[in-house]
């Protein structure tokens, strides 16, 4: 799940545990946007994690090194 997904399930489960007001017999909605919360953050946080540890493998390169030599004969003649 990605860092959207993670975003999308804080926000449902806010919804759930805040604005959602009638109750049911079977199951505590309250208990259930709590749940949505805590799984949001946790995927938001792997996500992150996810997206760092790439961005570092991509940015190693094997560099070479380069030697480069000059020749400076002065000024140039006229």
């Amino acid at each position: 799940m990605t860092a959207a997904g993670g975003l999308a399930l804080i926000a449902l489960g806010a919804a759930l545990r805040f604005y959602v007001t009638w109750q049911l017999t079977w199951v505590d909605v309250d208990v259930l946007g709590s749940g949505f919360m805590i799984a949001g953050a946790a995927a938001l946080a792997f996500g992150t994690v996810m997206a760092c540890s790439a961005q570092r493998r991509t940015a190693r390169r094997v560099r070479s090194h380069v030697f480069e030599q000059r020749y400076d004969d002065g000024p140039p003649r006229s």
